[in-house]
């Protein structure tokens, strides 16, 4: 029956997400939010919790094999781990960003000695990293990190191995555009925003919706 099987990976999937903000609150536990960053506030645990346990019930609806569930639920524990950070910090720790993205490329780097395959594979995966990256790193750099911040251009480049070249890109654009549209309801003026939340969900939604 395909009823089981969505319903395990919906749970999983929430299990992976609270594991993340648990892991967010460990992490950032002595950190104190930057006094020019963006507004902190609490982390929606329920909304973040239901909104993997969809994806996974989406992901697994889909007839996805368990492994790619697996990958994907530990990618959406990670994604909730930068969403709680962000939000309640107003930080992105690299060990959420850096450390997964280091782990994408040393596997596939290993595959080309292992398995002796083609080296042309992992320069395309340098190139999916890097590319997606550039426009937040330009307005990181432009901003001094505080329009934007760093973070959000080490989650953009993790984002790209995950997505795709072209889905990143789009998504991440979609992702940037909703970010605006909830500033100018919520009226935040010039104030700086979580853009955290924003490339998470823009990363989280097509990983589970999206053939892969």
């Amino acid at each position: 029956m395909i009823l089981i099987p969505v319903v395990l990976a919906a749970a999983t999937f929430a299990a992976a997400a609270a594991l993340g903000i648990l892991a967010a609150r460990y992490v950032t536990g002595d950190v104190e939010a930057l006094p020019e960053g963006p507004p902190t506030m609490a982390i929606p645990v329920r909304a973040l919790l239901i909104g993997s346990a969809v994806l996974g019930a989406i992901a697994a609806a889909r007839g996805l094999k368990p492994a790619t569930l697996g990958f994907m639920a530990l990618a959406i524990g990670i994604l909730a781990a930068v969403w709680a950070s962000d939000v309640s910090t107003g930080i992105i720790p690299d060990v959420f960003t850096l450390f997964p993205l280091a782990a994408i490329l040393l596997a596939d780097l290993a595959a080309v000695f292992v398995h002796k395959v083609t080296g042309q594979a992992f320069l395309i995966l340098l190139v999916v990293t890097i590319i997606p990256a550039i426009p937040f790193a330009f307005v990181a750099w432009r901003s001094g990190g505080l329009s934007l911040g760093w973070g959000d251009v080490k989650l953009a480049a993790l984002g790209g191995p995950l997505l795709g070249l072209q889905e990143s890109l789009l998504a991440f654009s979609i992702g940037c555009a909703v970010a605006v549209v909830v500033a100018r309801i919520r009226r935040t003026g010039n104030s700086s925003i979580a853009f955290g939340p924003y490339l998470a969900a823009a990363i989280a939604i097509p990983l589970a919706v999206l053939p892969r």
